[in-house]
């Protein structure tokens, strides 16, 4: 988001709070409840680039929004109770649901104590290939390469590139501009630009890999605890629309039968990488219910809704931006006021 755009939504996060909407609609206007999207729970860093920020919190943070939640009354509840409720009555109490993407690492060193203590459920959405070290994070090769050069040098369209970073700005507008590009690569592509970037810049994915997610031996402690849903994000973590749907099918399919197999149960909840509305297609919420998914959440923004209006296989999320450190603009976001009323829909 432009940062334009981010403080001219944040003013209307303000002004709905100030104004009480939250309150004078009432509880009915936002659905049955929320499912809040996290990735990374980690220390502030102090570095001037952060160009991933957004998607972290801090274990200070998300200590004070589980007490807050609390506090607020909402109703702490897991996928499959998530999807209950979806094609049920209203509660008397509206949910949330706490959900993370990518398996990260630091979910388990600074975020499942935090979980734990509070004894809260959570669902961890894994790539299957990153727990075996063979995953190909993109976004993080590209940040660490972009964070300590003053030049970069790729091949993008079959033309060599060049681009002097002397400043942080400079850093930010390159990293929105290669992420952008990087995005929209066929999955053939993408490998050989990452492993190019790594060649030119000395940068061992596998090890990155391996220091930055969790392996099955930290996925397995997360399963063996009863409040943890452990789901499927594929195997590789592709943008789904940029694949045929052949390969589409058979990366939703394969990471759901690599974790069964992992842990010896039923993976019944899909995440969509990346998620919003240019990652995935109609098509995609179709092969979540062939693969076997009882849901699938995207990163669309949007309540979950009850009697079955909200589409399983399309579930919105409520993605957390980490810059904001703001439990009132959360509050605002969990009312549902700022989202437009859901649309009755059959599900898929």
């Amino acid at each position: 988001m432009a940062s334009g755009n981010k403080w001219l939504r944040r003013l209307q996060l303000e002004l709905a709070w100030f104004t009480g909407q939250p309150w004078l609609r009432g509880p009915k206007a936002g659905g049955a409840g929320v499912i809040l999207r996290f990735e990374r729970v980690r220390p502030a860093r102090s570095e001037a680039f952060q160009p991933l920020q957004s998607h972290e919190i801090t274990p200070e943070f998300l200590d004070r929004t589980i007490a807050a939640l609390k506090r607020w009354n909402f109703d702490l509840i897991g996928m499959d109770e998530v999807c209950r409720r979806a094609v049920t009555l209203p509660e008397l109490r509206r949910f949330v649901c706490l959900s993370f993407d990518g398996a990260y690492r630091d979910l388990m060193t600074f975020g499942y104590p935090i979980l734990s203590r509070h004894a809260v459920p959570f669902t961890v959405y894994v790539p299957t290939a990153f727990p075996d070290g063979i995953g190909e994070p993109w976004w993080l090769v590209l940040e660490k390469v972009i964070a300590r050069e003053g030049r970069v040098d790729l091949i993008i369209g079959g033309r060599d590139q060049h681009f002097t970073i002397r400043t942080t700005s400079d850093k930010h507008e390159l990293y929105t501009y290669l992420e952008r590009w990087m995005r929209s690569l066929a999955p053939g592509e993408l490998s050989a630009a990452v492993n190019d970037l790594c060649k030119r810049y000395s940068v061992d994915l596998r090890q990155l890999s391996r220091e930055t997610f969790m392996d099955w031996a930290d996925l397995a402690r997360l399963a063996a605890d009863p409040l943890v849903t452990i789901a499927s994000a594929t195997v590789n973590y592709p943008v789904l629309a940029n694949l045929k749907d052949t390969a589409a099918a058979r990366e939703m399919a394969m990471g759901k039968a690599v974790a069964e197999t992992a842990f010896g149960r039923g993976i019944r909840h899909f995440a969509y990488p990346f998620g919003d509305r240019a990652a995935f297609r109609r098509s995609h919420v179709l092969m979540a219910e062939q693969a076997g998914f009882a849901s699938a959440v995207s990163t669309i923004p949007g309540v979950v809704d009850t009697h079955g209006r909200t589409n399983l296989r399309a579930l919105p999320r409520i993605a957390w931006d980490g810059r904001v450190g703001s439990l009132r603009l959360m509050r605002v976001l969990l009312s549902g006021v700022v989202f437009p009323p859901v649309k009755p829909r059959l599900n898929a």
